[in-house]
């Protein structure tokens, strides 16, 4: 078995400053580090347990299988914060058959976002 120690999604854009300025402005990321010059530097940022790194420069925007969940405490606040800094929302927060509350954005490159409340009512809120 891998004994993992460490991990990251490693997301490549197209234009490297715009998808920096989505991540850390408009989700308001907090940078973990950063990394190189130029407009083609790394950034990695934190994503709750895990990082997220935004590097490179691709030609072709990211698979379309690829997406981010991202768990927040307050999935409305969230949404009215983001549509407020001008985020791509894709739809707006909805309580699903599951039990999960949410609601979904794109990044620049149409990296599809799930910004995700566990309502405390909810099985995986459940500590026996």
């Amino acid at each position: 078995m891998v004994h993992v120690l460490g991990s990251r999604v490693l997301l490549t854009p197209t234009d490297p400053q715009r998808s920096r300025a989505f991540y850390g402005g408009v989700l308001g990321l907090a940078v973990y580090r950063e990394f190189g010059t130029g407009p083609d530097r790394g950034t990695v940022y934190f994503l709750g347990g895990g990082f997220l790194e935004v590097s490179g420069r691709s030609a072709a925007p990211p698979a379309p299988g690829l997406r981010l969940w991202l768990q927040v405490a307050d999935v409305q606040a969230a949404y009215e914060e983001l549509a407020a800094r001008g985020a791509e929302v894709l739809r707006p927060p909805v309580r699903e058959p599951w039990g999960l509350v949410e609601m979904w954005i794109t990044d620049p490159d149409g990296v599809r976002i799930a910004v995700v409340e566990v309502p405390e009512d909810h099985p995986l809120r459940y500590r026996p």
